[in-house]
């Protein structure tokens, strides 16, 4: 037991316990001796209490305590913050800081760090922008690990404004304000804002980090930025970094996303360790390129080297069957996938690409069965895919029937009512195209400029819900 000089003999015996513990019984116990001696005053020992609840998952405890004090120290409040802003009790943070500043006990530098992590958390921009206010009130703005978690809390809450303005306002700033500044342009679909910064980090000197170089990497891909990838991946060779799982799927993902799925190939088979993310990077560029056998084969492999394939790696094989139309393939993956013998039941994108799978080998009635039969109700896309097959075949009743589905689903989408009524004109029925106008008339819809028929929506969708 190691005694601490300036604690008593009680005080000692307690944190001693507290080390120990290893039940929730033992802390109910231990917290009673802390009351009957007034020991949770200290802030020694109340830092120890509430660390051992952190490591027994019963942070409540620790809080309750806490909260019997009238004015706990600072310190007492940071150690609360920092333990609640690593749980799953977000909220907790910001109430125990409320509390701190109704009974006037000031933060200190250490408090805003952790307070504005739990923050970012839960994207809590309306709270943020009043500790930024205290902040600057405080004098703590020029703290950079204070501004680099502000910096945090307005880019995981989009608003990339506000992340800018702080950012600007740095007297210094680090690898973690330059690589916050990325992420948040990355995550908000701003990827070329995304690169702009990452180039500007190299004029400014600050060298990435691997972090920094995930996302800047998940850009490229996003941007199509190839010659930029290429450079990262130079810049990983030459500073002779190991791919890990992270960073070697990023790499993988934006050769597969640019076209240039050999390099990422060669990339995948230079990582040491791989899991189920880098095995559907990819599958997925194999599809993309619509290197369907190749991506089935990969998939095969994947499942003999004991990986366990999970729902989106179910989507992407599918998908690179039905862009290659391998369509026996892809119904013995499907079939295979609704008897359980991936551990998870169909979802709405594996029927998705079934569906399509169908409808570009020219099986209209299967596609349409399927439609009928799933246990989700048909998307925008499905009857897209189907309207498009139709119109490939020229089967024109069905494509009627599927074009009206669609008006149902999207009554104010004006190309589908132009679709109907070219329809229409093709099958003779004039008075019926007629109709369909005036219909679009009496709603006040207008022909898109240039637009003759509704744009088909193939399950490439699935690829976007995927990159994003």
């Amino acid at each position: 037991m190691i005694v601490n000089p300036q604690l008593n003999s009680t005080a000692n015996r307690i944190i001693s316990f507290l080390n120990n513990c290893n039940c929730l019984h033992h802390i109910h116990q231990i917290q009673a001796q802390i009351i009957l001696h007034y020991l949770h005053f200290n802030t020694t020992v109340a830092s120890h209490f509430i660390t051992s609840c952190q490591s027994l998952n019963h942070l409540n405890t620790a809080y309750r305590l806490i909260n019997q004090l009238h004015r706990p120290h600072v310190f007492t409040c940071n150690s609360l913050i920092k333990a609640f802003s690593h749980s799953q009790i977000p909220h907790i943070p910001f109430s125990i800081y409320t509390r701190m500043h109704s009974n006037s006990i000031l933060p200190n530098n250490y408090t805003f760090p952790f307070l504005l992590k739990s923050l970012s958390d839960f994207k809590g921009i309306q709270q943020g922008r009043i500790v930024h206010a205290h902040v600057v009130k405080l004098g703590h703005g020029n703290d950079i690990y204070v501004q680099n978690s502000l910096l945090n809390v307005y880019a995981s809450c989009g608003n990339m404004r506000l992340c800018r303005k702080v950012f600007e306002e740095m007297t210094q700033r680090d690898v973690v304000s330059w690589t916050v500044m990325i992420m948040g342009y990355r995550s908000a679909k701003k990827y070329d804002d995304a690169l702009i910064a990452f180039e500007q980090m190299q004029y400014a000197g600050v060298e990435p980090n691997r972090v920094t170089m995930v996302n800047a990497l998940a850009a490229c891909a996003s941007f199509g930025a190839i010659e930029m990838g290429i450079w990262i991946h130079d810049f990983i060779r030459k500073k002779k970094w190991e791919l890990d799982v992270i960073l070697g799927t990023a790499l993988i993902d934006m050769y597969a996303k640019c076209g240039r799925i050999e390099e990422g190939l060669i990339a995948f088979q230079a990582m040491k360790d791989k899991n189920v993310f880098t095995w559907n990077a990819v599958i997925r560029g194999l599809a993309l390129v619509k290197s369907g056998e190749e991506a089935v084969m990969w998939f095969d492999q994947m499942v003999q080297e004991g990986i366990k394939a999970d729902e989106v790696t179910l989507v992407e094989v599918l998908s690179a069957c039905s862009h290659s139309g391998l369509l026996d393939i892809g119904q013995v993956i499907f079939r295979s996938l609704m008897s359980g013998k991936y551990g998870f039941s169909a979802t709405v994108n594996h029927y998705a690409c079934m569906i399509d799978l169908f409808t570009r080998s020219g099986y209209l009635e299967d596609a349409l069965k399927l439609i009928k039969e799933m246990p989700f109700e048909p998307t925008k896309s499905m009857w897209g895919s189907l309207l498009t097959g139709c119109r490939d075949q020229g089967n024109l009743e069905l494509s009627e029937f599927v074009a009206k589905k669609l008006l149902e689903l999207e009554p104010d989408n004006s190309g589908y009512y132009v679709v109907l009524s070219n329809l229409y004109a093709e099958m003779g029925r004039w008075n019926d195209a007629e109709k369909v106008r005036e219909l679009m008339k009496e709603r006040g819809l207008k022909k898109d400029l240039g637009c003759s028929s509704v744009e088909s929506i193939r399950q490439d969708h699935v690829y976007q819900l995927l990159a994003e």
